[in-house]
């Protein structure tokens, strides 16, 4: 048992390591654009299933709420909080356009589409980057792997380049926390301006 634990948390230090040597642009071009969309004063949204979803709630409500500095509220929804819309929506249509009409409802030009997908390949999450970009937001993207079918609909993709979803889910939301604290330092912290 002792060996199980110690073989996880060593692949999961190295593909701390390994995220960290690769990502630093793409986490500093995440927050730019995060910082722009709200000084623009639109909105954030965010998706995802399974872990994906909850970390989407857990971004939205750094934004919203505060991360570690006291500053004005953010405006930011994760679209899988509301269970009787995706129910609805998956009940009357198909669970792939659980997100897609969601976007179709509250995005305006300007705001953020984030999708989070380990695979990259979630088809609700992929419909939904689909519609923001018709509706000329800007995407964002977090996925694992290669990137799957994100890749090619992201303004901004980061990918933890890693096989495990575990790992994957680690690393997404370490880069969330990295982006709402660069967020909040450039915006209302010492690095602002």
């Amino acid at each position: 048992m002792k060996d199980y634990i110690k073989d996880i948390l060593e692949e999961s230090i190295t593909a701390h390591k390994e995220f960290a040597l690769d990502n630093v642009d793409i986490l500093k071009e995440i927050a730019d654009a995060v910082v722009a969309c709200f000084k623009r004063g639109n909105k954030v949204i965010i998706m995802g299933n399974g872990g994906s979803a909850s970390d989407a709630l857990h971004i939205a409500g750094e934004f919203v709420g505060r991360f570690e500095m006291e500053r004005p509220t953010l405006p930011a929804i994760a679209l899988t909080g509301n269970t009787a819309t995706i129910t609805a929506i998956g009940n009357d249509y198909s669970y792939d356009e659980v997100f897609e009409k969601q976007v179709a409802a509250l995005v305006n030009a300007g705001d953020i589409v984030w999708g989070i997908s380990t695979s990259g390949n979630s088809e609700n999450v992929i419909r939904a980057l689909k519609r923001g970009i018709r509706d000329e937001a800007v995407t964002i993207g977090f996925a694992g792997r290669d990137g799957g079918k994100m890749a090619g609909l992201c303004d901004h993709l980061l990918i933890v380049k890693h096989q495990r979803t575990a790992r994957i889910q680690e690393l997404h939301i370490l880069a969330a926390h990295i982006i709402c604290g660069l967020v909040d330092e450039k915006m209302f912290g010492k690095y602002s301006g």
